[in-house]
């Protein structure tokens, strides 16, 4: 039977129509050694294989509806690289209409290309040398027009379907990525439990890791963020080297991957399990903003209106607090709360961290839909450098807040009913974090 999805893109593909959608092949990472494998995210969502250097050939209309070019079984390279479906795995176990060796291919396409009027297929997407062969083949096929050969007229980029349908979770996706949300927000309270003084950031991403590998997670869906003091406020710091010091914050932020499904979380929380003053304030106003904007979350409500709350509440915040100074209005209209919020509110999130979807139309910011899972993640970052402060900007940053940086982040889910927060299994409020660090 037909994988969901699968059976759902052919009914959203033209009538007399093919598509061909390549697998990932095997990235080298130095010499003769690879990185580990990752399957290309739209062919993973539609066949649900997992080996490199396959091609699915998808026709609506043919009887063959569904055909898998894959590697043939091959016993000396299964011995140094593992099992493969080979091509009687392909019908047996992924539902293939039909399957051949991928070495068989180029002699196949000409017949795959003649007849259909569409041809879905994204060029530039990550496979030239494929690219390279459909082009020359279409090429061929046009110019040899005294035999009766009928190439595609139209080339369409599967992406338009298939990343919209991505937006949109299942039961069975949403089952999914609860299990990955869960594994991800235990590891979390497991470090929460763990960490102290004198700890190196290499060794809170190191147990939050082998947790997710216990608890049967292929690993990280992104690289471990794990930034302490003024680490946290650099966005994207993924060095993880230096060592966690008493009285600063830790900002965590580490996803599982559970069966191609990404979770996505952070926290801050104080490295000695106490916040000081200065430091509950930065985190209170984060996390009041973040609550009050999952609380907004219901079908209707557009993306946009969900970043310019969070922007309002943040800059009120932060001129109460001395970050900012002047009128709140004028201050977003200047754009002035750049300086510490420079980031959106959050992103899909799915089979990749960053998952695949428009979030305009138009111009026009999308509306939440059912099925939708996003991140919901404010943040205020204040450098300790005051001395490459933009012109501008505040220069009269208070002392006290140098250095903080804290995002707090949550994964959710749209339901008829409002906002459903995956992650709801790792604590944020100050008092639950601090109750749990003291045990």
């Amino acid at each position: 039977m037909l994988k969901p999805q699968l059976a759902e893109f052919m009914r959203r593909m033209d009538p007399k129509s093919v598509a061909i959608i390549p697998a990932a092949g095997e990235a080298v990472r130095s010499h003769d050694t690879n990185y580990r494998y990752r399957q290309n995210s739209d062919f993973f969502y539609l066949t649900g294989f997992e080996e490199p250097d396959a091609i699915a050939v998808i026709a609506p209309a043919s009887e063959k509806k569904f055909t898998l070019f894959v590697r043939p079984r091959d016993p000396e390279r299964e011995i140094w690289d593992g099992y493969r479906a080979g091509v009687e795995g392909a019908v047996r176990d992924y539902s293939a209409d039909e399957s051949f060796p991928v070495a068989d291919f180029d002699a196949k396409l000409a017949e795959i290309l003649d007849g259909p009027a569409s041809l879905y297929y994204a060029f530039g997407n990550g496979s030239p040398e494929l690219d390279s062969k459909i082009i020359r083949q279409l090429s061929l096929m046009r110019e040899t027009n005294r035999k009766p050969l009928e190439p595609p007229a139209k080339i369409i980029d599967p992406t338009t379907i298939i990343h919209e349908m991505r937006v949109l979770k299942s039961d069975a996706e949403v089952e999914i990525m609860q299990r990955a949300a869960d594994i991800a927000a235990e590891a979390h309270v497991e470090a929460m439990k763990a960490v102290g003084p004198g700890m190196k950031e290499y060794e809170v991403e190191a147990m939050l890791e082998a947790f997710f590998r216990r608890e049967g997670s292929a690993g990280p869906s992104y690289t471990s963020i794990i930034g302490s003091g003024a680490n946290a406020t650099v966005l994207h710091y993924i060095t993880n080297m230096d060592t966690l010091h008493d009285g600063d914050l830790l900002l965590v932020d580490a996803g599982a991957e559970y069966k191609g499904y990404a979770s996505d979380i952070t926290r801050t929380f104080p490295i000695n399990g106490k916040f000081t003053a200065a430091q509950r304030d930065i985190y209170d106003l984060v996390l009041e903003t973040q609550m009050s904007c999952i609380d907004m979350v219901r079908p209707g409500v557009r993306l946009e209106d969900l970043k310019t709350h969070s922007v309002e509440m943040l800059t009120a915040g932060m001129v109460r607090l001395g970050l900012l100074k002047g009128d709140p209005k004028k201050l977003i209209e200047e754009k002035k709360y750049m300086q510490f919020y420079m980031h959106n509110l959050g992103h899909y999130l799915g089979i990749d961290v960053h998952d695949a979807g428009r979030y305009y139309f138009n111009g026009e910011s999308r509306a939440a839909e059912v099925g939708m899972v996003m991140t919901i993640e404010p943040g205020l970052y204040i450098s300790p450098d005051t001395k490459n402060i933009p012109e501008g900007f505040n220069q009269d940053v208070p002392a006290k807040y140098l250095g903080i940086g804290v995002r707090i982040e949550d994964d959710v889910l749209v339901t008829a009913n409002g906002a459903r927060v995956l992650t709801h299994k790792v604590p944020k409020d100050a008092q639950e974090i601090e109750a749990l660090m003291a045990k």
